[in-house]
């Protein structure tokens, strides 16, 4: 272990509502979605009827960070939220494609069924924005995909968390509903080109018994032994595309949050999922670089049951060595990530506080090697030099709403 040299941390922008994704636009603004604190709208039950109800209201905005201001281009969007204003759905992510043209990824959280109670509403869907009109138009209803579907085959929940634009195709995970979905940018062939089913979690770790948790009907009285394997759900948490052409995806793990639990899996052509990393806890979004390493933003050290939300930047290098880039010191519950031309990192932190979210910035720099896990990292090294240039657990997920774990 080398001793980390110290790395330029700073704050952007602060005071921000359940802040998500980021994306640099082609002309270099920074592009950052917010969730938003729901409103006293109409309300649906959360995925596992515990917390109480998401209600909605349109407090979603997406910002443009740029020449040290923050401004909002998008207001009005759809959000749905708890009472206290976590826990919120809405805008999501942002990208832009090589002509410049947004789109933006609106999650939900809930059974699709309920959206009707909502009125005529974006959540769960895939738009494009008119930053002058301030409106925007449906691409693909990612929902109603579940709701008429529902591939994985076990409960009826969608949350859409993150996409990538790949040519003509929008490639979306949706972490209720366990799978990777594709469609044309004109809205059309809409459908699931992976399923991630449930896996075997060995001697679970819970929360200790009357403890305030999202699932306490899954948490073991004192009097009754913790069983030796429990299933839970993969909860795939964001994607992107590789140098060597396939999508790798983040997974974040549903209750009770395995630490060294979370894996990256790489999807190839055939739609196959692969282990490429594993050892991860609670990831949310990863990014690669132009020399091919990969870069995993960790939500939380520990299982979120215990409180303690420091998260990680973590570096994959094309020869499988991992390199903590920041862990900690002021770095907490961060959920989107996105690299700048000039290498730095940009991080939406706190991103379950409403009032509270921060984007910041991580210079890059020297840092400290991590051990590789001995399972399930395949080398890099083969095509990155051709890049240089549901048994379902649900709860209120504590990085966003209703995610089905």
């Amino acid at each position: 272990m080398k001793t980390a040299s110290a790395a330029s941390f700073s704050v952007i922008a602060d005071g921000l509502n359940n802040t998500r994704g980021l994306s640099f636009s082609p002309d270099g603004q920074l592009y950052v979605t917010e969730a938003g604190t729901g409103g006293k709208g109409a309300c649906v039950p959360t995925a596992s009827g515990e917390g109480g109800s998401l209600c909605y209201g349109t407090s979603g905005r997406i910002l443009k960070i740029g020449n040290g201001q923050v401004k909002p281009v998008l207001t009005g969007l759809p959000s749905i939220a708890l009472a206290d204003g976590t826990g919120g759905g809405g805008p999501r992510d942002i990208q832009f494609d090589a002509t410049g043209k947004p789109y933006i990824l609106v999650s939900y959280g809930a059974n699709p069924s309920y959206r009707n109670n909502l009125g005529n509403t974006a959540l769960g869907k895939i738009i494009t924005p008119d930053f002058q009109t301030n409106s925007w138009t449906v691409v693909a209803d990612l929902a109603n995909y579940e709701l008429l579907n529902n591939p994985d085959g076990g409960d009826v929940n969608s949350n859409p968390l993150g996409f990538v634009i790949d040519g003509e195709r929008l490639v979306t995970v949706d972490a209720a509903a366990n799978d990777l979905l594709s469609v044309k940018k004109d809205g059309s062939n809409l459908q699931a080109l992976t399923i991630f089913p449930d896996e075997i979690l060995n001697n679970p770790v819970f929360p200790p018994a009357g403890d305030p948790s999202n699932e306490p009907g899954q948490v073991p009285t004192p009097t009754e032994p913790p069983p030796a394997q429990i299933p839970i759900q993969v909860v795939p948490s964001s994607v992107v595309k590789g140098p060597d052409g396939a999508y790798y995806v983040s997974q974040f793990t549903g209750f009770p949050f395995p630490e060294g639990g979370a894996k990256i899996y790489r999807i190839g052509a055939d739609g196959k999922a692969t282990v490429y990393a594993d050892g991860f806890t609670q990831l949310t979004d990863l990014e690669f670089d132009i020399a091919g390493n990969l870069y995993a933003l960790q939500y939380a050290n520990q299982s979120a049951w215990k409180g303690n939300f420091d998260g990680s930047l973590i570096k994959i290098a094309a020869d499988g060595t991992r390199t903590t880039i920041w862990s900690g010191n002021g770095l907490e519950s961060p959920n989107g990530l996105t690299i700048g031309t000039d290498g730095s990192f940009y991080i939406s932190n706190r991103s379950d506080r409403p009032g509270q979210g921060q984007i910041i910035r991580i210079d890059n720099s020297k840092s400290i090697p991590e051990p590789t896990s001995a399972v399930g990292l395949v080398a890099f090294s083969v095509f990155s030099l051709n890049w240089l240039r549901k048994r379902n657990i649900k709860g209120v997920g504590v990085w966003g709403v209703g995610i089905e774990n």
